[in-house]
C-alpha cells in the first residue's frame, strides 16, 4: 500500500511536468527514490549487524538517506530547468551541489549525540564512526572536526553556485537550494528541553508580525 502510493503520488508529478514543460523525468524520479530506499536499507543491514562503518563510508551513505537528493532532483524538474535549458543540463550538472547540501545536512544531524535526539544510541553517526577510527580523541575533538569539514562543505557549495549561477535559468534553483542548506543549522538548533527556540521566534514573527515588531522597532523602520 505505501509503495502504491508512493509511486502514484511519483507519477503524477511526473505527469504534470510533462503538462507543463513537455517531457517527463519519471525515470530519474524513480532513481531518486531507489537510492534513498537502498542508502535506509544500508543503514538498517550495519545496525542489525552491530556494525559501524569507517566515517567516509558512512558519510556517502549517509548524504543520499539525508533525503537532499530526493527533493533536490525532483525540485530540479519541477521548476523546469531541463527544459529551458533544451537538455542542456542534466540532473548528474548539479550533483556535486547536491552533495554539498546533503553533506551539511547529514554533519549537522549528526552534530548531536543520540542521546541529545532522545534514541536508543545504537543508530550510529559521523562523530561515533570519526572517533572509533581515532583512539583517544574526545568528543570535543571530533565536534571541532564535524564543524571544520561543514565550512569546507560551504566553500565547495558557494563555487558550484558560482559556477551554475552563469544561467540564469538556475538561479530560482540555486536559491531554494541555498536556502536549504542556511535552514539545517536552525532545524537543529535545541535546547536542553528539545525544543527550537529560534524556530519558534521566527514562526511568531511570521504569524504575529506587528507584536513582533513591538520588541524589534528597528526592524520595522528598515
Amino acid at each position: 500500500m505505501c509503495y502504491k502510493a508512493l509511486l502514484d503520488t511519483t507519477n503524477e508529478i511526473g505527469s504534470k511536468i510533462y503538462e507543463k514543460y513537455g517531457y517527463n523525468p519519471i525515470s530519474s524520479l524513480k532513481s531518486t527514490w531507489a537510492s534513498l530506499c537502498e542508502a535506509f536499507l544500508v543503514e538498517a543491514k550495519w545496525f542489525q549487524i552491530g556494525h559501524l562503518p569507517i566515517s567516509n563510508e558512512y558519510l556517502e551513505n549517509g548524504k543520499v538517506s539525508s533525503g537532499v537528493h530526493v527533493v533536490l532532483v525532483h525540485l530540479f524538474f519541477l521548476l523546469g530547468i531541463n527544459g529551458k535549458m533544451g537538455g542542456a543540463l542534466q540532473v548528474d550538472d548539479i550533483s556535486e551541489l547536491i552533495s554539498s547540501v546533503a553533506v551539511i545536512l547529514r554533519l549537522w544531524d549528526d552534530f548531536g549525540s543520540a542521546k541529545d535526539e532522545q534514541q536508543d544510541g545504537n543508530d550510529g553517526s559521523y562523530i561515533e564512526c570519526y572517533m572509533k577510527e581515532n583512539p583517544g580523541s574526545t568528543i570535543e575533538i571530533a565536534r571541532e572536526h564535524v564543524v571544520d569539514m561543514i565550512s569546507s562543505e560551504w566553500k565547495r557549495l558557494n563555487k558550484e553556485c558560482f559556477r551554475l549561477n552563469q544561467n540564469s535559468s538556475m538561479s530560482s534553483f540555486i536559491k531554494a537550494s541555498l536556502n536549504l542548506a542556511r535552514m539545517v543549522p536552525l532545524m537543529y538548533s535545541y535546547d536542553d528541553n528539545q525544543q527550537l527556540p529560534v524556530l519558534e521566534e521566527y514562526v511568531n514573527s511570521s504569524l504575529f508580525h506587528d507584536t513582533f515588531l513591538e520588541h524589534h522597532p528597528i526592524l520595522d523602520q528598515e
